[in-house]
């Protein structure tokens, strides 16, 4: 908690956007919270600009195919490589330009009938456009290794693309023939694409009763974290009723996608069910499976012990499912105003390095976030880093929790980094999930430190460290766990269609492992799994949450105990985006992910935490 929100009978400053009740709490003013301003993409949906980038995305790909198609070989041979791929990255930029501005607006609304169609007409005519392209990086891998290192030498420009060209090789074992490649990219439409809408378009629009009201998901999760046991039993019961009237339909949509992801593995030769998401990560399956064991192993040091610890804090023999995120005693009932928020994240940015806390600043200063939670508006938090011409938007929904600061400190992460890699251009700025996640928790890491740094009374440092606690067991433990379970899913899915029943069990299975015999996984709690996009989205993403984590904690490590050239250090790696391995980008700092030890060291930051809050307790 932060120092700032101490005495929650404090009358705040209206510019701190909270208001305060007749009993002296704080409520948030959501009318006051910041609304992106979408104008640095595109003046209106109607506007001239809008319409004339369609037209150069459509023209531009069909005469790039016309220009290079087939010829490949022979422009390379000239020196002309360079020329195709800076050519093939402006289309790129173009068009993430459009596909950034669709997504963005149907996000801020996803109930909108004209953002809805905007948003599936654009994804039509970019796929369109895509499929002229495809034939790029597929002709670009029939190439031989020695035809394009000599390229490479001999073209100043291909020089530069040189970490793209050699990333795209990667993928090479694993690419079809043209025209297959061409259906699975137009059919994504009406396959993956749409069946990720249906999702996206039934949750948003899902309401969850509670006392007579009606609430949207953020909302009444929200509920969950509430000091009053009973509202939290009454939104976990909101929750479980709905998810289990609507449970046929997301177990459609699971096997769907299961299944849509199995015949693509299949016909690209995949053999594990996860390696198109390691080969996407470009991470090796060994390094993921030590961190899923390292991290598994440590189940009972870690998070049942929490568990135990807190159902005796909450004076229960065992923590109901509702509980599990219950605030302690000792946590202030305050609301965080946004301004507190803010100026919290950024002085612990400008602790660390005054660079990071300025590009920070740039996103309140410009209107590049969407705070208030509304009707419609997409559920959760991103950062989303558009195209490098532009810069990124972030998308929260602040209630004025503690944890939302954290959140907002995750994604300004996000945010910063996408800033500082944009240099890099629209090819190689995106990085690696496992490496995106680093900078949002480090950002997460820095403010949570910064803010126990200035307390001095002993219960709210506890409630303090136990949050902390809280939400690296989310992010370490229950991210495997989620792991553990889709590989289930999937895997069984390989055997034919999965019941709504076996997917409950699954997840059941997973969450008493990982959750440990201190919760009672109550009735209705088996239906749980079908809130959680990633499932959906982006199969397999959740393990870079704690890959992220455990790295941030040893990097952490390293940052306390540098003397100097931490910084610097810290801010190269952001720079580089995609452009280099793991391994390489940790190795300024001396750490190895490739080393089971490394993970270990990870993990051993949230058992002191525990061990602190153990003796707390003697």
């Amino acid at each position: 908690m932060s120092p700032m929100t101490k005495d929650v009978i404090e009358i705040m400053k209206p510019q701190n956007w909270a208001a305060v009740t007749e009993s002296g709490a704080r409520t948030l003013d959501e009318t006051r919270l910041p609304k992106w301003k979408l104008e640095d993409l595109y003046p209106a949906l109607d506007s001239k600009e809008l319409a004339d980038d369609f037209d150069k995305v459509k023209a531009g790909s069909a005469e790039f195919e016309e220009a290079w198609k087939g010829k490949l070989a022979v422009a390379v041979a000239n020196g002309k490589l360079g020329q195709a791929v800076k050519q093939f990255e402006e289309i790129q930029e173009i068009a993430g330009r459009i596909g950034s501005y669709a997504g963005l607006l149907y996000a801020g609304d996803t109930s909108d009938p004209a953002r809805a169609k905007f948003y599936g007409d654009a994804q039509q005519k970019l796929t369109d456009a895509g499929s002229h392209l495809l034939f790029f990086g597929l002709e670009l891998n029939l190439l031989e290794d020695e035809q394009l290192q000599k390229a490479i030498s001999e073209d100043e420009l291909a020089a530069h693309y040189k970490p793209w060209l050699e990333d795209l090789r990667k993928d090479k074992p694993y690419q079809l023939e043209d025209r297959i490649e061409q259906l699975f990219h137009e059919k994504s439409l009406t396959s993956r694409g749409a069946f990720n809408r249906l999702f996206d378009e039934t949750s948003n629009a899902m309401r969850f009763e509670v006392d007579g009201k009606e609430l949207p998901s953020e909302r009444v999760f929200n509920l969950l974290q509430e000091p009053d046991g009973e509202i939290r039993k009454k939104a976990f019961e909101a929750i479980a009723n709905k998810f289990g009237k609507d449970i046929r339909l997301f177990t459609l949509i699971t096997n769907t996608l299961a299944k849509d992801k199995e015949i693509s593995d299949r016909w690209r030769g995949f053999e594990d069910v996860a390696d198109s998401r390691h080969l996407d990560n470009r991470v090796e399956r060994e390094v993921v499976d030590a961190l899923v064991a390292a991290v598994r192993e440590s189940f009972p040091r870690i998070s049942h012990r929490y568990y135990a610890m807190k159902a005796k804090w909450l004076g229960m023999e065992k923590l109901n499912s509702w509980d599990r995120n219950a605030p302690l005693p000792e946590t202030p009932n305050a609301v965080v105003a946004w301004d507190d928020a803010k100026e919290t994240v950024l002085a612990a940015y400008n602790g660390f390095l005054p660079e990071m806390a300025d590009i920070a600043q740039l996103f309140f200063d410009n209107n590049w976030i969407d705070a208030p939670v509304r009707e419609g508006k997409a559920s959760g938090a991103f950062s989303h880093p558009c195209v490098p011409t532009v810069h990124p938007y972030v998308l929260l929904n602040y209630l004025g929790k503690p944890r939302d600061v954290m959140v907002m400190a995750h994604e300004l992460g996000h945010g910063v980094h996408q800033v500082l890699a944009g240099d890099q251009g629209a090819l190689m700025a995106s990085t690696p999930l496992t490496l995106a996640e680093t900078a949002s928790v480090f950002g997460e890491m820095l403010t949570f430190r910064y803010m126990l740094s200035k307390v001095e009374d002993r219960r709210e440092r506890k409630a303090m460290l136990a949050q902390k606690a809280e939400d690296m067991i989310n992010t370490v433990v229950r991210q495997i766990a989620f792991y553990m379970f889709e590989r289930k899913v999937h895997e069984a899915r390989r055997e034919g269609e999965i019941t709504s029943e076996q997917l409950g069990q699954f997840w059941m299975d997973v969450q008493a492992e990982s959750l440990g015999p201190a919760v009672e996984l109550n009735e209705g709690y088996e239906n749980f799994w079908a809130y959680i996009p990633h499932f959906i989205h982006s199969p397999f993403y959740v393990y870079a949450y704690a890959f992220g984590d455990c790295l941030v904690n040893s990097l952490y490590a390293v940052y306390q105990n540098a003397e100097s050239g931490f910084q610097d250090k810290y801010m190269d790696m952001l720079r580089a985006g995609g452009t280099k391995h793991h391994s390489e980008l940790l190795a300024p700092f001396g750490l190895d992910a490739s080393d089971p030890e490394f993970w270990k060291k990870g993990l051993s930051v949230i058992e002191e935490i525990i061990d602190e809050l153990e003796a707390m307790e003697e």
